[in-house]
């Protein structure tokens, strides 16, 4: 077993250089690269394809080509995203999976047709009544027609053999997760806010069975030292928690994130499968009973509820709210969760990000302010 600051090392390299990474693991493994945009993208399928599945999650860069095709209030990730498609960065993809998720996503599936035709793209979209009987049949049916345009695009058949050992290996993979973020929390200084997005960061760049192994190493090693105490501990919320200075700034001001309840990390694994049916059932089953997601329908609202007892359980300090700027199902929970924070008397610091700015102060001085109170 590796040493785990060498491990967490390495998971950090690989978030923080997605390209090289990605030529990297081609490399070994001899697989091609698809691509998977955000959200609940059927990953197991791509993995089942014979595929290496990466996450886009956009990135820092110059947007030029991408207003083209899409309006100047548009999320900043969707907007690299289309960029990159355009300027060849995501040239050695074989094809993309899009989510027709929210209102952006359901036109950048049409839009990355023309803007990038020499990519493939499969559409995939979820039911709003994602809970009934009738979603799940129809969830299945989506999978499937995935499954046939992977066949299209790879030439090769996809057996059902080949997608129940996907989806364990996935599985696999969630429970290590869950486990991780929970370790982690008792060594806040060690794995601190930038370190544990980049660890998790780094499972979309990778093969998942090799990505988990090491996780598995970094937790047992983690659970051999003594216990860590933060100076200030936050649970946060949102699409992501990026660009990455903002993490930064936050370990300078003495600030750990004990739980999250974000689209890039805990939501891709914190709802356990089903324990009966198919893979695709259970796929399917992870959707339906996916709780507090902002972009799944959900008339209870549970996002509140589940914050606050993530505060109690943690004992924290505060709740921090990435809001991604013009991410409008965020946008749209960030009332409610107000209120509900108010009423409970949990202090709670907004924080608008956008992984194109380039000046931090403003933040620095939010988050300092929160720092100082409490």
């Amino acid at each position: 077993m590796a040493d785990y600051k060498a491990l967490i090392a390495q998971l950090t390299a690989v978030a923080a250089t997605p390209g090289k990474s990605v030529a990297a693991v081609i490399k070994e493994t001899g697989k091609e690269a698809f691509g998977c945009f955000p959200l609940h993208t059927p990953e197991e399928l791509v993995y089942a394809a014979g595929y290496i599945p990466v996450g886009m999650w956009g990135g820092r860069t110059e947007i030029k080509l991408a207003d083209k095709y899409l309006q100047g209030f548009c999320c900043t990730i969707i907007k690299a995203n289309i960029e990159m498609g355009l300027n060849g960065t995501y040239k050695d993809l074989k094809g993309v999976i899009i989510p027709c998720i929210c209102d952006t996503l359901k036109c950048v599936s049409e839009d990355w047709i023309y803007a990038c035709p020499q990519i493939p793209v499969i559409p995939i979209a979820y039911p709003m009544q994602r809970k009934i009987d009738g979603a799940i049949e129809y969830m299945v049916e989506e999978f499937r027609h995935v499954q046939a345009k992977l066949e299209e695009i790879s030439g090769r058949k996809i057996t059902d053999e080949q997608i129940e050992a996907a989806f364990a290996i996935y599985e696999d993979y969630r429970q290590a997760m869950r486990e991780f973020v929970e370790v982690a929390a008792d060594y806040p200084l060690t794995i601190d806010a930038k370190t544990r997005h980049l660890i998790i960061k780094a499972a979309y760049f990778m093969d998942k069975a090799k990505y988990t192994a090491i996780v598995k190493d970094i937790i047992a090693e983690l659970k051999q030292l003594p216990k860590e105490e933060a100076k200030i501990k936050v649970v946060v919320s949102g699409l992501v928690s990026e660009p990455v200075e903002v993490l930064d700034i936050l370990t300078e001001n003495g600030i750990a994130i004990v739980a999250d309840d974000l689209s890039q990390a805990s939501r891709k694994f914190r709802t356990p499968a089903r324990a009966e049916g198919t893979a695709l059932e259970k796929m399917a089953g992870i959707i339906a009973d996916q709780k507090g997601d902002t972009f799944l329908y959900e008339p209870e609202k549970y996002k509140g509820s589940m914050l606050i007892d993530q505060y109690k359980a943690k004992k924290a300090d505060g709740i921090i709210y990435f809001q991604m700027k013009f991410c409008d199902p965020e946008e749209f929970d960030f009332p409610i969760v107000k209120k509900e924070m108010e009423e409970a008397g949990i202090p709670l610091l907004y924080l608008e990000v956008d992984q194109q700015i380039d000046s931090f102060e403003q933040l620095r001085t939010r988050i300092q302010s929160f720092a100082e109170i409490l």
